[in-house]
């Protein structure tokens, strides 16, 4: 039987400035010279990498980047450490270099506090590929640690230096500061987290609350889709999580329902118009 539900996409979900920066300038090259290599995936969304790279788009890791020459190379929004450019200057490559500024000027940050001999520490996750970008500033001295916990298992100097990768939730990351300071360390925080990102939890939480149901649609490998996930669950405990448009299930929802769609900074709004489309013809 149909289920007529009522649907609406979060306007403020969706792409992020950085992602939407990054997206045009790969779409402009391939326009123009029909390929275009990046360096690992352009967005965490496996979707929209699958459409740019039908388009001519060629995800590369850092193997095969070390074997290219004289070609361009797309620098995605999440950033790089220094010795990517090292390497380009090298083997005569061209860097498109879509970095997001947010994570440019933390960057520069860090440098600046690692040539001080500050001791870092950077709340973020082990391997991300920002995260990486930002260590390299450090020459991989700086800490990088995922929960309290894990930071109480280092040996802590009595002055720390504390930042954060820019998609984290400011709650944690205030927190830590807290209790760090509860402990009797100095701690120099830099509330470097974007404010895309961050205002994003508040608007989420208005947005989710007002319907029955919520679809929150992202790319598994997105550290901020998760994080947005729990957001809109912990307000509405009736939040299902898909990655793509077949993972709908009809008996999630009954006739009549309210049904919100929203998103992660990496969630092209193309998709979350399919699963609109998808919801309305049930």
């Amino acid at each position: 039987m149909p289920h007529h539900l009522s649907v609406r996409i979060d306007p403020n979900s969706g792409f992020c400035f950085g992602v939407i920066y990054a997206i045009q300038m790969a779409e402009d090259l391939l326009d123009e010279q029909g390929y275009l290599y990046c360096l690992g995936d352009i967005v965490h969304n496996d979707e929209e990498v699958e459409r740019l790279e039908q388009r001519g788009l060629r995800i590369i890791g850092y193997e095969q980047f070390n074997e290219l020459r004289d070609e361009a190379v797309l620098i995605r929004a999440h950033g790089e450490p220094p010795s990517t450019y090292q390497k380009a200057l090298e083997n005569r490559l061209t860097l498109v270099d879509a970095s997001c500024p947010v994570v440019l000027k933390l960057q520069n940050r860090i440098k600046t506090s690692y040539d001080k001999q500050e001791r870092i520490f950077i709340y973020g996750k082990h391997g991300h590929a920002e995260v990486r970008g930002l260590l390299g500033q450090t020459s991989g001295e700086a800490v990088v640690f995922e929960s309290f916990e894990e930071l109480l298992r280092h040996e802590l100097p009595e002055n720390i230096t504390l930042y954060s990768q820019t998609t984290k939730s400011t709650d944690s990351f205030y927190r830590i500061k807290d209790e760090l300071e509860q402990r009797g360390y100095q701690v120099n925080a830099n509330d470097t987290i974007c404010r895309q990102v961050s205002n994003r939890d508040k608007d989420l939480r208005r947005f989710a609350a007002q319907f029955d149901q919520v679809v929150f649609v992202s790319g598994t490998k997105s550290s901020n889709g998760k994080v947005l996930y729990q957001v809109c669950k912990d307000t509405n405990p009736n939040t299902h999580f898909i990655s793509k448009v077949d993972e709908i299930c009809a008996n999630w929802f009954y006739p009549g329902q309210s049904v919100g769609i929203c998103g992660a900074t990496s969630t092209p709004m193309w998709q979350m118009e399919q699963v609109r489309d998808a919801l309305v013809a049930l």
